[in-house]
């Protein structure tokens, strides 16, 4: 039957592994894109359509994608259309998604959060609209009761270095589940933006810092990583989509700082400069805190101009790169080592080509930390079952499992956690699978501890929350 208690789970110890060990265990999603502002002020979504689709180009770029795959036009997706009438074109395209793990996840999502088994057709539209904005209007479907019903623990959201963190502090009241920031200086490290003045005025103004030249920069982000610090915040992320490498002098820092700031357009050798020494400067910087630094890399992002120019970024245009990262990322991480001032880090590629290079690659920088580099799980578009059974085996075949620190949502979406319950049944599935081949002990104790600590309890320990 679809979705029942042991979907997914093709073996006895497949079932005893997720039943026993992985089913109740808390969630860390230590990293999201969930709004702290919608977090505080704990609002009831006005219908089922506004928590899934989202509104003012904000919401689930994963689903549009698919209803503009399906023909749909654009005011049913993201524009003025009619509430139910976007619905009822995101259950049409549902109908035809058989496969996607957005089947999946929309039909976990109904019946977790309310309750509702019927599946998801245009037939049905009506009445699972129906269902779920009443429940939606009730208090117990709060955005922070949403949180709580899926026995989230800690929350971290994406932060700018220059946020002054107010509402992180205001959330500090809740008791449930923690929020947490994660710095996030990207507007710092992409240099060759048209915003990159304007943002140096407001990094400086927020760190207490006059940035003239490149010392400058990194002091402004060592005082908000301090600032950070002192809230809570144990893990910075870069959407790193590409990684270049190339040294430079302080006095060519400085240089191409200055060029910068006054607008004058800078070659890549001159990029690849300055985000070097930048990575750097923040490695050093991560390190001494103690922090987990995340890479996000290969995204090809923002590839349709019309569509880009019309709704903005993280709207559902962008896809899988296919660049070397191997060779500059080993020369950044062997700096760093001579200067043993490598992070605890944690790598994701959205091209799974990727995977075995980079787990191979900080193989080389291991020491002195529990799997002190990861490989982050299967992100995005890899959000899969095949990618995810993909990037356990990879990391149990060149590295140690056991130490993962498991899935995330990375998600916009306050409905996203079953996707943490379709994690452990695919790590279930995988390790009942070896275990009835004989690769692994038949032995529940053994395995059951494996999946305890890879669904809460790494995570937890690697972070030091």
């Amino acid at each position: 039957m679809f979705l029942n208690d042991d979907f997914l789970l093709t073996t006895p110890m497949a079932k005893a592994l997720f039943h026993n060990h992985a089913k109740n265990m808390p969630i860390v999603d230590y990293h999201c894109h969930l709004s702290p502002q919608e977090i505080l002020d704990d609002g009831n979504f006005a219908t089922i359509t506004e928590a899934w689709l989202g509104g003012d180009n904000y919401g689930d770029h994963y689903k549009w994608r698919l209803m503009r795959t399906n023909g749909v036009p654009e005011h049913l997706i993201t524009g003025d259309g009619a509430d139910f009438d976007k619905f009822y074109a995101w259950a049409g395209t549902l109908e035809k998604a058989l496969g996607n793990p957005l089947y999946v996840w929309a039909h976990l999502e109904l019946k977790r959060f309310f309750g509702i088994d019927t599946v998801l057709t245009r037939d049905t539209a009506r009445e699972v609209y129906d269902a779920a904005n009443l429940l939606l209007a009730t208090p117990e479907f709060s955005r922070r009761s949403l949180i709580r019903s899926m026995n989230v623990k800690i929350v971290v959201t994406t932060d700018d270095p220059a946020d002054d963190l107010h509402v992180h502090e205001l959330l500090g009241s809740e008791t449930a589940f923690r929020v947490l920031p994660a710095f996030r200086p990207d507007k710092a490290l992409n240099i060759d933006q048209a915003g990159y003045p304007a943002y140096l005025e407001t990094l400086g103004a927020a760190s207490g810092v006059t940035i003239d030249g490149f010392a400058d920069v990194v002091e402004a982000l060592s005082r908000r990583v301090d600032f950070f610090h002192t809230r809570g915040s144990r893990l910075s992320d870069h959407a790193l989509d590409i990684v270049v490498y190339a040294d430079a002098t302080d006095a060519e820092l400085d240089a191409i700082v200055t060029a910068a700031r006054a607008g004058t357009t800078l070659d890549a050798t001159e990029i690849a400069q300055y985000r070097t020494a930048l990575l750097k400067a923040l490695m050093r910087i991560y390190n001494a805190k103690d922090w987990t630094m995340q890479f996000h890399i290969h995204a090809m992002r923002n590839i349709n101009d019309p569509g880009f120019a019309r709704m903005g970024a993280d709207t559902g245009y962008d896809a899988i790169n296919d660049r070397n990262i191997a060779e500059p990322l080993a020369r950044l991480f062997n700096a760093m080592e001579t200067e043993d001032a490598v992070p605890r880090t944690i790598i994701f590629s959205l091209n799974p080509n990727d995977w075995l290079p980079l787990v191979t690659l900080m193989a080389s920088y291991q020491k002195d930390v529990v799997q002190k580099l990861q490989l982050g799980n299967a992100w995005w578009h890899n959000d899969t079952r095949n990618g995810m059974r993909t990037q356990l085996s990879v990391f149990a075949e060149e590295s140690l499992l056991s130490n993962f620190v498991g899935m995330l949502t990375d998600s916009r979406s306050f409905l996203s956690y079953p996707r943490h319950e379709y994690f452990r049944r695919i790590l279930c599935e995988l390790l009942g699978e070896w275990a009835a081949l004989g690769e692994v002990p038949d032995d529940e104790e053994v395995l059951g501890r494996m999946v305890e600590d890879i669904s809460y309890n790494n995570a937890n320990t690697y972070f030091g929350f």
